[in-house]
């Protein structure tokens, strides 16, 4: 009976102890995979997946997290009305988050490049991200960005794009 009460105060402890604080100081670099959906002028519209790498440096300053990342995205979506295809997005992002313990919620900020086969052009990007590490190396994280292009279309409208990626990344 004492290993019993032994236990569950043990128990209790550790579920109201706080947890460790990962440490998310260094470099980093792996691979996304996801989805993208755009909708243009007149109407016009289109999805695709996407995949491509990334590379980046966080710096934890305790529950703070700031970070730096470049990130590249294949895709090959057609509009539809025939207002072209959009090819790439490359994106520069500053990333700042809180250290939950066992995960880390961010937000994003940054410049978008898109590659398309009319025009590209060159936006904001923002956005929201979780990571979680698997182990001392390994983290995946999930990330929902928004861009608004100008003129990437045949008929020279506003381009509006979401892109939701499930990334994998090797710390260094």
């Amino acid at each position: 009976m004492k290993a019993l009460k032994a236990l569950s105060l043990l128990m209790v402890a550790s579920i109201a102890a706080p947890a460790m604080a990962e440490d998310w100081t260094g470099a980093y670099a792996g691979f996304s995979f996801g989805y993208a959906d755009a909708d243009g002028p007149n109407g016009s519209s289109g999805d695709d997946t996407v995949f491509g790498p990334h590379i980046g440096y966080d710096r934890d300053f305790g529950n703070f997290v700031l970070g730096g990342e470049l990130e590249y995205n294949r895709l090959s979506l057609d509009l539809s009305d025939g207002e072209g295809s959009l090819d790439s997005m490359t994106r520069l992002k500053l990333r700042g988050g809180y250290d939950f313990g066992g995960a880390l919620g961010y937000v994003v900020v940054g410049a978008a490049r898109l590659d398309a086969s009319v025009d590209n052009d060159t936006a904001a990007v923002y956005g929201i991200g979780v990571a979680y590490p698997i182990n001392d190396r390994l983290v995946i994280s999930g990330e929902a960005l928004r861009q608004n292009f100008d003129d990437v279309t045949r008929t020279d409208g506003g381009l509006d794009s979401n892109v939701f990626n499930l990334r994998t990344s090797f710390r260094f």
